[in-house]
């Protein structure tokens, strides 16, 4: 794949907590960088969203149960 160059301007505290992670981690800040777009934009975030959903319908009723509207008079109890 063809490399593009893109340059940023960013604070010298987020320049130096991307130099930080991208030592810690072992990699150039531009690949550190490249990485935290791909996982913004690809398969990580879309995984997270769809296990998130998946939870939410797994355990719905236990939230309605415990959240629901029809339960606002027994929660001021607990306050």
């Amino acid at each position: 794949m063809a490399k593009t160059q893109l340059n940023v301007r960013v604070d010298e505290g987020t320049a130096r907590a991307a130099r930080e992670r991208a030592l810690a981690r072992g990699i150039s800040v531009n690949r550190y960088i490249e990485e935290l777009v791909r996982q913004d934009t690809g398969e990580a975030g879309r995984a997270f969203v769809e296990a998130a959903a998946d939870f939410m319908k797994q355990y719905e009723s236990v939230f309605a149960e415990e959240f629901g509207r029809d339960r606002e008079g027994s929660r001021e109890g607990r306050r």
